[in-house]
């Protein structure tokens, strides 16, 4: 079959090519190529011209034959622990918003706290050729490792900071989150600190920040006091941490740590309701920053997260990795992030 009787079979078929759509505009086929694999290289003029053809044509671009011939696909797969949770929303979005700019879209996948099921979604993942892979903290299967280990593409752990991993690390120290929770609030003048856990299994990043807490009540002469909840869901996860901790009879707590604003701000409304005055006879500290979180009476003492930057400098990174975007002689490997105590009115 020729060249020329093969173009008439695509267009018979009713799917516009993309050579229909360089018509349409007025350009070539490949700044329609360009247009979908590398945007910031076409002009806005060009670019709004090719989006109207694209429209009017109904064209859909063929993402997998594009792949094949490249030898991966432009898309970045991105394993989270938890998709409906807020605290990992703005590292998707303004992940997502970096890679679109430059023609690669997201593939996302949660594997709630499991390493089995981040495990499979690589798997899953591979199977589509991505360009990159981007995984949630450090702790992962072996099976997973060996996969990041052979896929022969850039990968990125997020939300962690663990230089001496051979990946590229955009996050921050768990650990040392802990450390700066625990050192406030004994600056504050507590002494019966305690730290209530995520009541989901698998949330190792929790129990580092628990640990790192602990390590500094003891340099306190203190004895650490963890919690963890049996309650299924956070809300009342937090709710029975306060209710145990902060409403025995005896020795009740001064003041908690919550592994999330979501176990903190349950817990400030389960105190409401028993009367308990915060921070007076307890007080509140979370990690997130949730929206809700400046809202609430009294408003929760917490730790922000460097969410949106994790986002922003991974999709850089792997960019720089793929030659899309310049780099200094070796793309960046270490990229060590700050989070944020925002005092607020719970402690």
């Amino acid at each position: 079959m020729t060249q020329e009787s093969e173009a008439r079979k695509r267009r018979g078929s009713g799917r516009a090519t993309i050579h229909d759509v360089a018509r349409a505009a007025g350009v070539g086929s490949i700044t329609v190529s360009r247009y979908f694999k590398q945007p910031a290289q076409v002009s806005a003029a060009l670019s709004l011209r090719i989006a109207a053809a694209v429209k009017s044509l109904n064209y859909l671009p063929n993402l997998a034959a594009g792949g094949l011939a490249s030898t991966h696909a432009r898309i970045v797969g991105m394993v989270i622990p938890n998709i409906s949770g807020p605290i990992f929303a703005h590292t998707i979005q303004s992940f997502s918003d970096v890679l679109s700019a430059h023609g690669y879209q997201l593939l996302l996948a949660s594997s709630y706290f499991s390493v089995e099921q981040e495990e499979a979604a690589v798997r899953t993942f591979l199977g589509w050729s991505p360009a990159a892979l981007v995984v949630t903290g450090q702790y992962h299967t072996r099976a997973t490792v060996q996969l990041l280990n052979t896929a022969n593409i850039p990968v990125v752990e997020t939300w962690d900071y663990q230089p001496r991993r051979k990946y590229m690390q955009v996050g921050f120290s768990h650990y040392e989150v802990g450390q700066q929770a625990a050192r406030y609030l004994l600056k504050k003048g507590y002494k019966r600190i305690a730290f209530a856990q995520n009541s989901v299994a698998g949330d190792e990043s929790a129990i580092d920040r628990r640990d790192g807490y602990a390590d500094i009540m003891r340099e306190a002469g203190l004895e650490p006091w963890f919690f963890l909840p049996t309650a299924a869901t956070p809300f009342d996860a937090g709710k029975q941490a306060m209710e145990t901790l902060a409403m025995r009879k005896r020795h009740a707590a001064e003041a908690i740590i919550f592994a999330n604003d979501n176990l903190a701000a349950s817990a400030i409304l389960a105190g409401q309701r028993a009367g308990i005055r915060m921070p007076e006879q307890c007080a509140i500290v979370g990690f997130g920053d949730y929206a809700m979180s400046s809202m609430l009476l009294p408003s929760l003492t917490t730790i922000r997260p460097p969410a949106k930057e994790i986002g922003e400098i991974a999709a850089m990174r792997i960019l720089e990795s793929l030659g899309e975007i310049p780099a200094s002689k070796n793309v960046q490997r270490l990229n060590l992030l700050q989070c944020e105590l925002l005092e607020r009115e719970s402690a």
